[in-house]
């Protein structure tokens, strides 16, 4: 059975040791448009983190524990989904492969992968993807989000691998 799917966290029952004071006082980087963000994190603590943080940021956000709650909630939300922010290394698919399938529906939503692997970025190669190394700090995530959301699109087939991306 999978937890309920939409834009709450998983499981009300998640209790985190940390605080996310660092997040709560973070201002939106853009106003004016939201953009809504999809999770899929399988670590509880990370995901609430993830999902708070991006949401003291001025986004709307939509999170995940597995793969296969990710295409049920990416399938039933009714909006547009603007960025897919996935682990690369998940139980039950690889986050590429997640990003693949969600693609074939939704063609404008763009991709990051997270990983504690530096060496995770090689996957992006002629995708037009981008990548986050975890852990950093909520500031940075931030940042990088609005530059996937606001940047450059980097289009599959005519993305030079540039790790400065």
């Amino acid at each position: 059975m999978l937890p309920n799917s939409g834009a709450q966290p998983t499981s009300e029952s998640e209790n985190t040791s940390f605080s996310c004071r660092a997040a709560s006082s973070l201002a939106p980087l853009r106003t004016g448009d939201t953009k809504t963000i999809l999770i899929v994190e399988g670590n509880p603590v990370l995901r609430k983190l993830l999902q708070k943080t991006l949401q003291r940021g001025g986004f709307s956000v939509l999170a995940a524990i597995s793969a296969q709650e990710a295409i049920l909630t990416e399938v039933s939300f009714p909006g547009q989904i603007h960025l897919l922010l996935t682990e690369v290394m998940m139980p039950d698919i690889m986050g590429p492969d997640l990003a693949n399938i969600m693609r074939e529906r939704r063609p404008d939503m763009r991709v990051m992968l997270l990983s504690h692997y530096p060496d995770g970025r090689i996957l992006l190669l002629n995708y037009g993807w981008y990548f986050i190394k975890k852990v950093f700090l909520p500031a940075v995530l931030l940042s990088r989000v609005n530059e996937v959301l606001y940047g450059e699109v980097r289009d599959q087939g005519t993305d030079v691998f540039d790790t400065r991306k």
